[in-house]
Order: C-alpha cells, then sequence, then structure tokens
C-alpha cells in the first residue's frame, strides 16, 4: 500500500514532505498530545534510539495536531532530537486512519489514535501499528525495520 504524501510544518513553520524522504526508511508515527506523559515517554524513546534508525537509514517524523508553537516548546523542554510536524486540522492524522473515537474517565471524543507506519524507501507502507502501547514500542519498530532492512536488501 503506497503511503499517502503529506507536506506540513515543523516547530519554525517549515514544511516537511514525505516524498523529501524518498530513498529513505521512514518511522511516521502519530500522538495525541505535545508534554503529555506517553507522548514524552515515546518521543524521548526515539530520540535515544534515533542513531540506531540512522544507521538503517531511516528517518524518524511524528505527528501530532499541536500547532508549531507547542512543538517547539516540547522540542525544547524534553529535549527532542526527532522531526515533529504539526495537522492543527487532523487531515494527515485522518488520512492515516489514526483519528477515531476515544474513552477517558467514562467520557467519548475524537482524538489522535497513537499509531506508527514504517514506509520503505519506495514510498509503501511495509508495517503497522494500531493503539500502540509506549512501553517497548520504539524497541518493537527497531526490530521489524531490522527485518524489513533484511528482506528488501536496503
Amino acid at each position: 500500500m503506497i503511503a499517502e504524501d503529506f507536506c506540513l510544518p515543523d516547530y519554525k513553520g517549515e514544511a516537511h514532505c514525505l516524498h523529501d524522504f524518498r530513498g529513505k526508511w521512514v518511522v511516521l508515527y502519530f500522538y495525541p498530545k505535545d508534554n503529555t506523559s506517553g507522548c514524552t515517554k515515546e518521543a524521548k524513546d526515539f530520540t535515544r534510539m534515533k542513531k540506531e534508525f540512522e544507521k538503517l537509514n531511516a528517518v524518524i517524523i511524528g505527528i501530532s495536531k499541536d500547532p508549531p508553537k507547542s512543538h517547539a516548546r516540547f522540542i525544547e523542554k524534553q529535549e527532542l532530537d526527532i522531526l515533529l510536524l504539526s495537522d492543527v486540522n487532523h487531515e494527515v492524522i485522518e488520512k492515516y486512519g489514526a483519528w477515531g473515537k476515544k474513552k477517558r474517565y467514562g467520557r467519548e471524543y475524537f482524538g489522535t489514535v497513537r499509531s506508527t507506519f514504517l514506509i520503505d524507501p519506495q514510498g509503501r507502507i511495509v508495517r503497522a501499528w494500531e493503539n500502540v502501547k509506549v512501553a517497548g514500542h520504539v524497541e518493537e519498530v527497531l526490530a521489524a525495520l531490522k527485518e524489513e532492512v533484511k528482506k528488501y536488501g536496503t
């Protein structure tokens, strides 16, 4: 399945498009909100493991509906070193099926469902994780990337 292309702003307002990363593996992850406990752990885990992903020609992209200024504070406060993009109208989040009904404290609402997609250098989605639990997730994605790199030989 071909990954839907998109262009979204980073914390400086500079646009990044998925097609800019052709020729690389892309770990595309969607998360609910900057500076919340689970999202902070996930972003810090990806930052901690970034060099391992880079050794395999992979880039990590996180997307939430937070605006660029929120990403700037999140990156600075948590000392993050991954690309975070803003999808304030949740259009890309919806395209990837990461927008859905959630329940918290007995209240139902729509929001970002924590999801991750592994995209090959040709732009195809080769793995997908939905309703992600943060603990151990980054390690699981790295292991899957290693398997796919072996399989594809890239």
